[in-house]
């Protein structure tokens, strides 16, 4: 049992002493299937709706308002989501290259680059749109993207100028609020509030009052307060005003909601979202799901869109199955999905090429007699045991020279220059996106780099057209960040929090054993009902005696800022390792970047459920075709006795595992290799 090197995400530590087996998977898009389980435990692609009980299912599993608690393991992606304390969307969130087009989405940031510089009564037509849903949310995409812009109409032509109220404003507060201000009047979300940053003076903040009444007075509602003696002005929506005037046809549009099952074949789930918005003429951030599946395999998974029809998105799907997307079960729901909405995920696994460790000189058939000995042995072991619940190598992400885990350190540190060049630092490769990257780190140009990187790269064309924008210096590089999705953002800083729970698991097994100990954390066992939350419990030296705990019962914290962290050595651990990074007293809070990271409770194990597994024999000559020599490992142990084949041994696997387990690192404890 041993640690990894620091250049390794996942570390060494298994739970079984069985001895395993070599094998490759993902050779094929194949060998890799995905399905989500939903909240009923139901996989989606087999699941059936009908409009009304869909409606009544979404309203009670996934539109209730994100609440976090520290006590959900499976809920852990959603924490930071919960944490953030500004309802508005961040902005510049999407692409308008896309909803407008390259060249009219360069002269509209020109435009508004002309603008800043010197207050102009002139427009800007940003071409004809025809179909009106297009139309719409072109007026919505620019309005979030520059709030301090007028969209007008002049059928089909939409034209845009700067609005002269943002200008008055924006000489009373700074830029930035009166943009979050804007911001918030046009998002019109039903009794929240907005708060301008502390002001003493009087006379200015009666100043601010007036022309608040005089300009929003039928929408919003002001009041000054005092807290921890400071003064600010807090803003709230009146509860029937809205923002800006509407037609009944776009009032009408924006309560649709859509359901339907996405099954995506080599594609990230964000890349897949990029190309739908873009051809339906709506925002990425319309469409909502309950959890990121892999890129590199087949994946089904529940999504809503908003302000698409069914009937609309019916027309769309030939479109899609050319983009190796295929949209099913379209129906109508009263609500948007939520992150980690979802029971968990049920695998379909392919293992090529068994083998077994180290070097044989066994025959064909003596081989495949002890590799059948050895699957059995791996998976019945899992089946009993479980596996090590650490965070996979997806969770770090795909680029080798950076790990995520850096990138979020810098994040935490607030470093945001590093973390930005963290982020664009190239692989050894020769590829456009990476030629872009290299280009960015050498010439600190945003622009030229901007014009090299590939239009499917989404992350990093927002993050360069900020920049490009307000400059790569600290005020330009956290405007970088926040030009990305909240989801996007708060991934970094969860992939270090993710790297450092991966080593205190493997920590705590080399150094305190496989069985609970004083000190450790468990869920509290009660039967009485009068909390629906479970409670934190430290396990006492006398349950450790009596061992009334397991190591499956055993929680290992993720670190945040709610955390309860173990009452023995563990506990100094964890305060040493983040010292030694530099974040000792670290409140895993990035304000500017409005972040929040509670943290969870993990379970230190977990266990797939409803195993099985199938050996077959590759056919000869056929390279990823399989011939299937029995329907259940005892037939698959007769024909590896038998003497007609002579190709090498394929396993299939098949299980579920819970929301934010991984099959990879399943995989792992039964081959004990890397797959």
């Amino acid at each position: 049992m041993k640690q990894d090197s620091d250049a390794t995400t996942v570390p060494a530590c298994f739970i079984s002493n069985h001895e395993g087996f070599l094998g490759s998977i993902k050779n094929f898009i194949k060998d890799f299937v995905v399905t989500e389980i939903d909240t009923s435990g139901q996989r989606v692609n087999t699941a059936t709706h009908t409009p009304d009980s869909a409606s009544s299912d979404e309203n009670n599993e996934t539109g209730a308002e994100c609440k976090w608690n520290n006590h959900s393991s499976q809920d852990n992606d959603v924490a930071a989501d919960c944490g953030l304390d500004v309802t508005i969307p961040s902005p510049g969130s999407f692409d308008l290259s896309v909803i407008l087009g390259q060249s009219v989405s360069e002269e509209l940031e020109q435009f508004v680059l002309t603008l800043k510089e010197k207050p102009t009564k002139q427009e800007l037509s940003l071409g004809s749109f025809t179909d009106k849903h297009h139309r719409a949310n072109v007026h919505r995409a620019v309005r979030h993207r520059f709030p301090f812009l007028m969209t007008v109409t002049i059928q089909p032509e939409i034209r845009v100028r700067e609005d002269p109220d943002y200008r008055e404003l924006s000489q009373l507060v700074t830029e930035d609020e009166a943009e979050d201000f804007f911001r918030f009047i046009d998002a019109k979300v039903r009794g929240s509030s907005y708060t301008f940053g502390p002001d003493d003076d009087k006379d200015h903040r009666t100043v601010v009052h007036h022309f608040l009444s005089r300009r929003f007075g039928k929408l919003v509602e002001t009041k000054s307060f005092t807290d921890q003696g400071t003064t600010a002005i807090s803003v709230r929506l009146r509860e029937q005003g809205r923002p800006k005037k509407r037609s009944a046809e776009e009032r009408k549009e924006e309560e649709v909601y859509t359901g339907f099952t996405l099954r995506k074949e080599n594609l990230e789930t964000l890349e897949a979202i990029s190309y739908m918005a873009a051809s339906l003429g709506v925002l990425p951030s319309d469409f909502t799901y309950a959890g990121i599946k892999d890129k590199r395999a087949i994946t089904f998974q529940s999504m809503v869109v908003k302000k698409v029809s069914t009937q609309r998105l019916k027309e769309k799907t030939a479109e899609f199955e050319r983009r190796g997307m295929c949209v099913t079960q379209i129906r109508s729901v009263s609500e948007p999905l939520r992150l980690g909405r979802l029971q968990g995920n049920h695998f379909d696994l392919v293992v090529r090429d068994l083998r077994p460790h180290g070097d044989t000189h066994s025959s064909a058939a003596d081989t495949h007699t002890r590799l059948a000995a050895l699957v059995k042995e791996a998976v019945e072991n899992v089946k009993a045991r479980g596996f090590v619940n650490y965070y996979g190598p997806q969770r770090f992400g795909s680029v080798k020279s950076v790990q995520s885990d850096r990138v979020g350190l810098a994040l935490l540190k607030e470093d945001m220059v590093s973390a930005v060049r963290l982020f664009f630092t190239p692989e050894d490769l020769s590829d456009p996106v990476n030629n872009a990257k290299r280009h960015f780190i050498q010439t600190d140009n945003a622009k030229e780099s901007l014009a090299l990187m590939p239009l499917s790269k989404a992350r990093e064309r927002l993050m360069l057209r900020a920049m490009n924008r307000y400059g790569t210096g600290p005020d330009g590089c956290t405007q970088g960040w926040l030009s990305l999705p909240h989801s996007m953002r708060v991934f970094y800083p969860h992939a270090y929090c993710s790297r450092v729970w991966n080593e205190a698991v493997a920590h705590r097994l080399s150094t305190l054993g496989h069985r609970a100990r004083r000190g450790d954390l468990v869920w509290l066992q009660e039967d009485s009902a009068e909390s629906s939350l479970p409670q934190i419990h430290v396990v006492t030296d006398q349950e450790e005696q009596e061992e009334v705990y397991t190591l499956g019962h055993v929680l290992m914290p993720m670190p945040g800022n709610t955390v309860k962290y173990p009452e023995n050595a563990m506990g100094a651990w964890y305060q040493e390792r983040l010292s030694r990074d530099g974040l000792d007293g670290c409140r895993f809070r990035v304000s500017n970047l409005k972040l929040n990271l509670p943290g969870c409770h993990r379970p230190l194990l977990a266990s797939p459920r409803n195993l099985s597994y199938q050996l077959q024999r590759a056919a000869c000559g056929e390279a990823g075709e399989e011939e299937t020599t029995g329907n259940s490992s005892r037939n698959s142990d007769r024909q590896i006795n038998g003497t007609t084949a002579e190709g090498k041994l394929t396993l299939t696997l098949n299980f579920d595992l819970d929301s934010s387990c991984y099959a990879t690192i399943c995989l792992r404890e039964i081959m004990k290799c890397d797959p």
